[in-house]
């Protein structure tokens, strides 16, 4: 079955681009492509996507865009992944951006191509963060920068740096020979140790602690 997408930019140069990219994915069917916040409410309203791409910043003076449109769209369609694509460097946004629920938030100033691999990751299971976007927010997440990390058993290390490669935990499960509730136990172990509250935050510190890969 084809990912139902929806992409929102009131760039038109940006909806070509994404366009273009998705050209060749043939599992992806492009439902709508819209240019404003309210247009991209009244798509929803008649469409059942899979997935979103959308511009943080919208503004069309009829409805909200910025944060008060994100949140709508996790109230109303809180099912629904998200990317959300930004040219925002702040690191706070962002995280407030992530504290909302969306699954992808990929800096518009990079390589469009970017856009693939956040969508192959939201697809796939996973969220995704630029690079351009990880330093920022790790330092205001890092619970390590006043102290000594917790000392995390070897399997609980594997679990960890094999999600933070990319795996699912059903994924690792089968890798290494264990259940899936071992694996999402360890995961939950390592974290608690290492004071981590969300995924963001374990890709945040493997990438730091050279743990990917």
């Amino acid at each position: 079955m084809k990912i139902r997408l929806i992409i929102a930019d009131d760039h038109p140069l940006i909806r070509i681009g994404l366009k273009m990219l998705l050209k060749d994915k043939s599992e992806i069917s492009l439902i709508a492509e819209v240019n404003s916040s309210i247009a991209l409410l009244n798509a929803l309203r008649h469409q059942s996507p899979d997935l979103l791409v959308t511009d943080f910043s919208m503004p069309d003076g009829e409805t909200p865009d910025g944060l008060g449109l994100i949140q709508r769209l996790r109230r109303d369609h809180r099912d629904l992944p998200i990317i959300v694509l930004t040219m925002i460097s702040n690191a706070g946004v962002h995280a407030t951006i992530l504290r909302s629920g969306v699954r992808g938030l990929v800096d518009k100033s990079s390589d469009i191509g970017e856009v693939l691999l956040a969508i192959d990751a939201v697809t796939g299971g996973r969220d995704y963060v630029s690079p351009s976007f990880r330093k920022g927010l790790f330092e205001m997440t890092d619970p390590f920068r006043d102290g000594m990390a917790a000392r995390l058993s070897p399997r609980e290390t594997e679990v960890l740096r094999l999600f933070a490669s990319g795996l699912t935990v059903s994924s690792i499960s089968e890798r290494l020979s264990r259940s899936v509730k071992t694996v999402s136990s360890q995961k939950s172990v390592a974290m608690m140790k290492l004071g981590l509250k969300s995924d963001h935050e374990i890709f945040f510190y493997a990438r730091e602690h050279g743990m990917e890969g």
